[in-house]
């Protein structure tokens, strides 16, 4: 399983605005950081801020911040809302001569289920926690 590059720039952008919570950080600030498209970014923001994990503020001292604590930030349930609930394989949209007595997509879902109960461990906190990360995501992009 791969996760989505939106899902990859949703867990980034929430790690540089947890780790600079302190502040207001702008879309330009991260798209520079981490090398990314500002309108992909726009996308990701706006999805985020939407769900209620990122508060966003126009204007020329505007920028984002954290909506809520980031221990209150679970990372299976971010990673459920941008990737969605679709099975890793669909057996009935493929047309597939096993469908009804081939036991893959059971065992797939199985899986997923364990990978995400395995993300709902874990919060926005939890994963930044590291002072090298942290020091890191506080650091100016060049």
């Amino acid at each position: 399983m791969q996760l989505s590059r939106f899902t990859d720039y949703t867990l980034r952008v929430l790690f540089f605005v947890a780790a600079n919570n302190d502040r207001l950080v702008t879309l330009s600030e991260i798209a520079t950081y981490y090398d990314i498209s500002v309108e992909h970014l726009r996308k990701v923001v706006h999805a985020l801020s939407k769900s209620g994990h990122l508060a966003t503020f126009r204007g020329k001292h505007g920028g984002i911040r954290l909506a809520i604590e980031p221990g209150k930030i679970n990372i299976g349930q971010v990673v459920a809302q941008a990737e969605g609930n679709e099975p890793l394989i669909d057996c009935s949209k493929q047309g597939c001569r096993l469908t009804g007595s081939c036991s893959l997509q059971g065992v797939l879902d199985r899986a997923q289920q364990q990978f995400m109960q395995v993300l709902e461990e874990y919060t926005l906190a939890d994963l930044t926690r590291s002072p090298t990360m942290r020091q890191q995501l506080m650091l100016k992009a060049v």
